[in-house]
């Protein structure tokens, strides 16, 4: 059994490059497949999760709040 690990980003699947290629290679050895690939200029998720886990901005945890409920011109209940 193959152990396929994948994260979902809207209708898409990101999985890493050696599973995919495992998945090629399960996927020939059916049927003869034609494979396209995309690869992009900046890689989004990368950048994401550098601004997430890279700590760049974990200073803004220690900052006071800019605005308050006292700063609302209208307050929707």
């Amino acid at each position: 059994m193959t152990t396929v690990h994948a994260q979902l980003v809207g209708d898409k699947a990101i999985l890493s490059r050696t599973e995919l290629e495992q998945l090629v290679a399960l996927a020939r050895k059916s049927d003869e497949i034609q494979l396209q690939t995309q690869e992009e200029d900046l890689p989004t998720l990368g950048i994401m999760r550098l601004a997430e886990q890279g700590g760049a901005f974990d200073w803004l945890a220690a900052e006071a709040d800019l605005y308050t409920v006292n700063d609302l011109k209208v307050r929707y209940h």
